[in-house]
């Protein structure tokens, strides 16, 4: 097996509702004329919006739960002040901050927000990650 991330899936409540989420944060959308999911492309890896109780289905698991999904998505920053800029503008999309930015144990700095579904991102800016101009990030050896 190749290392690689090639898609993420959210499993969303309303697939309209966080698809404009995600637009409102300057997103765009991919494969428009696909009915029933959304698609972002996002550098070199794509995240999807699915209907949640469809998901679950394909996975052949229940989609009772709530809570904690046990998982977070990170959105890395090339600065640290961008961190703060980036968290106000998911609030200003409807996004439930968090945890306000500060310092981190690591030596960088983040702070959380929630999307409409409660999957939670990180916005971090971690000075030993590089980062290329398409922001894609590059994790010392």
């Amino acid at each position: 097996m190749e290392q690689r991330i090639s898609l993420i899936t959210l499993g969303v409540v309303d697939l309209n509702r966080s698809r404009e989420f995600y637009e409102r944060l300057g997103w765009k959308r991919a494969m428009k004329d696909v009915d029933g999911v959304v698609f972002f492309q996002a550098g070199g890896m794509a995240l999807a919006l699915y209907p949640r109780s469809d998901l679950a289905a394909d996975a052949t698991i229940s989609p009772d739960g709530s809570g904690f999904p046990g998982i977070s998505l990170a959105y890395n920053t090339r600065t640290r002040e961008e961190v703060d800029a980036v968290l106000e503008e998911a609030k200003a999309a409807g996004a439930t901050l968090l945890k306000k930015a500060q310092d981190a144990f690591w030596g960088g700095y983040s702070g959380y927000f929630a999307d409409p579904d409660g999957f939670p991102w990180e916005v971090a800016w971690n000075p030993g990650f590089s980062m290329a101009a398409d922001g894609s990030i590059h994790l010392p050896d």
